[in-house]
Parts: C-alpha cells; sequence; structure tokens
C-alpha cells in the first residue's frame, strides 16, 4: 500500500544497528509489525497501535545480510504491507 511508508536508508554500514521508521497513512490501524526475510527470525517487531494514536514508530533493528523488509499494517479488519529492500554492508547477527 502506497499509504504505508518505510523509512530507512539504502545502504546500512552496520548491520547491528539498522533504524527504521514505519508510518501508516491507513485509517484506523491497530497494529504494525515488522519483518526481515533473511534473519533467522524474520520477525523483528510488532507495534500495538491504540485508538487515537499516530500510527508512526520508529525503531532500530539487527539485519544479518542484505534483505527485504517488509512492513505489516492491521486496518478495519484488513491487512497493508509495504516492502524495501535494504543493502547491509557488516552484517550484525553474528556467527
Amino acid at each position: 500500500s502506497a499509504e504505508l511508508q518505510i523509512g530507512a536508508s539504502d545502504i546500512a554500514e552496520n548491520g547491528a544497528v539498522v533504524p527504521i521508521q514505519i508510518v501508516s497513512r491507513i485509517p484506523n490501524t491497530t497494529r504494525i509489525a515488522l519483518m526481515v526475510e533473511k534473519n533467522p527470525n524474520m520477525l523483528a517487531a510488532v507495534f500495538d497501535i491504540p485508538e487515537g494514536m499516530l500510527p508512526d514508530v520508529a525503531t532500530r533493528i539487527r539485519m544479518g545480510q542484505t534483505s527485504d523488509i517488509v512492513a505489516v499494517a492491521v486496518a478495519g479488519g484488513k491487512v497493508y504491507s509495504a516492502r524495501r529492500e535494504i543493502k547491509v554492508t557488516l552484517g550484525g547477527c553474528g556467527g
């Protein structure tokens, strides 16, 4: 959905600390989740959005390698998603 936006740099120089912002302009957004496709544990964060609050969240995540990140928003009983690739120059998941 074009109304769900992911704010992040195209290149993360250190995968141990990758800042991400997700903004939903979809009315009645109640939950936002963030997943990293190529991480061993794909689910990076889940935010419950109380009624009346602005669905704008920011966090830092770890990324083991270059991967797509997927933001998922739940609003009005429907699920919306947005995707963006982030290139990682130094992995942050160890191993």
